[in-house]
């Protein structure tokens, strides 16, 4: 099948180098020139395990191609997938200018019919103002499909290819035909492809992802309530998630969630809901206790060591929102940075491969160094902020060694803390003892 992509960022770019695995013909289609340049040269502007090893062989094998002219995309595809960015707006909904920009577009240059198949996450009614903007332009037959995607970044390219499920929401049954031959590939073991209306497609994507936030921001509630009393919230989140209708997945305390997807989709979940008239308590105070938790770190830096901190410096482990990516949207690590600077402190960095990322949206003067150990000589406290495995065990007794004292902040709970504390550190985690 010949398919267009639209938008070559997480989600377009592993749509489109997926789907060309599975032996279609895909033109990825970006209006940023120097990423399309980078595509063509084999070069992936992001950091996805795997990705640029399937990239590179379905290039190199002809079945996938970048372009900015979707005109000339549009020539030999009658099916296009849309996955630009749906970022925040000022009020916290969704900013849909770039789906109805690309709506225009394949409107105005389609050749003949197009299924027009949103990818991106986008609010209930979406489709249908889709098929508006279609309506006034578009002088062939056309069909707007829902298809959020389901991706974690890190992960991305084992979820498209092995998916729990896949969300369809159709209106035609030659549209579903087409959705059923796509993806009859990634379905052969039994996972469901689930087909509704795409009112209801929409909705579950904000629905899943605000679940799992209020899963996270519920534990880290918990996790400040054992701080208070004396508990250990490792022990209180095995017992609670060991009966089979909790479960442990996404039910571990930490420095918040950040990235392009739980921040921007809980508050747009929350407008979607004020345009109704109704009012989501629930999903509220998640986002409310997730911007508070991102604060807990420098809290309890400011707490050990005071409100001023000129003449310090302090070692920061991780800068992504999690491991396994370079995204920084909305990542902890910047509300720690911001705090430990406006207070005089010193900071310097590591990550395993956000550096470059770093350095490019963090525009205050914080030094980065090569390796996780480096960063920490001369420290006066380490703060682990993102769990990357290096973090997990590292060398404590070098540790030690390098820091001017040996204090370490753990956001992730990955240490030990009777083995750090058995050899001297003075270690303070997230709702343990």
């Amino acid at each position: 099948m010949n398919i267009s992509v639209v938008g070559t960022g997480y989600v377009g770019l592993v749509v489109g180098v997926c789907m060309a695995d599975l032996g279609h013909n895909v033109t990825c289609v970006d209006t940023d020139a120097g990423k399309v340049a980078a595509l063509q040269a084999g070069r992936v502007p992001i950091y996805e395990p795997g990705l640029e090893q399937i990239l590179e062989r379905n290039t190199r094998e002809g079945r996938l191609t970048f372009t900015t002219d979707l005109a000339a995309a549009l020539t030999h595809s009658r099916v296009v997938f849309v996955a630009v960015g749906t970022p925040s707006a000022a009020d916290g909904s969704a900013d849909l200018s770039g789906i109805f920009a690309v709506a225009r577009e394949v409107a105005k240059n389609a050749e003949g019919d197009v299924i027009l198949i949103l990818k991106s996450t986008v609010p209930v009614g979406t489709a249908d103002k889709v098929r508006e903007v279609l309506s006034t332009v578009m002088n062939h037959r056309y069909d707007v499909v829902s298809n959020p995607e389901f991706l974690k970044e890190g992960a991305a390219i084992d979820d498209f290819l092995r998916p729990d499920r896949i969300v369809v929401g159709v209106a035609s049954p030659e549209a579903r035909k087409v959705m059923e031959d796509l993806y009859a590939p990634l379905v052969r073991t039994g996972k469901p492809i689930l087909f509704m209306d795409n009112r209801s497609a929409e909705l579950c994507k904000y629905t899943a992802n605000a679940f799992l936030a209020t899963r996270i921001s519920f534990i880290n509630e918990i996790a400040a309530l054992c701080s208070k009393v004396g508990a250990d919230v490792d022990m209180v989140r095995l017992g609670a998630g060991s009966d089979s209708r909790i479960g442990g997945r996404f039910f571990f305390p930490g420095a918040g969630y950040g990235g392009s997807c739980f921040p921007k989709d809980v508050r747009a979940l929350v407008e979607t809901a004020k345009d109704s008239g109704l009012e989501m308590k629930v999903v509220t105070a998640v986002e409310n206790v997730n911007e508070r938790q991102k604060h807990l770190l420098a809290d309890m830096v400011i707490e050990r060591f005071g409100k001023d901190l000129s003449g310090l410096r302090f070692c920061i482990w991780g800068l992504a929102f999690k491991p396994e990516t370079d995204d920084m949207r909305e990542a902890p690590a910047l509300t720690i940075i911001d705090r430990i600077l406006a207070a005089g402190g010193e900071v310097v960095a590591y990550d395993p491969e956000a550096m470059a990322e770093a350095k490019r949206v963090i525009k205050a003067p914080i030094t980065y160094a090569d390796r996780a150990m480096d960063a920490a000589k001369g420290a006066d406290a380490v703060i682990i902020v993102t769990e990357w495995n290096e973090f997990r065990s590292p060398n404590l007794e070098q540790l030690k060694g390098l820091l001017k004292r040996p204090v370490v902040f753990d956001g992730r709970n990955v240490l030990n803390p009777a083995e750090a504390r058995r050899l001297g550190f003075e270690y303070r985690s997230i709702g343990r003892p």
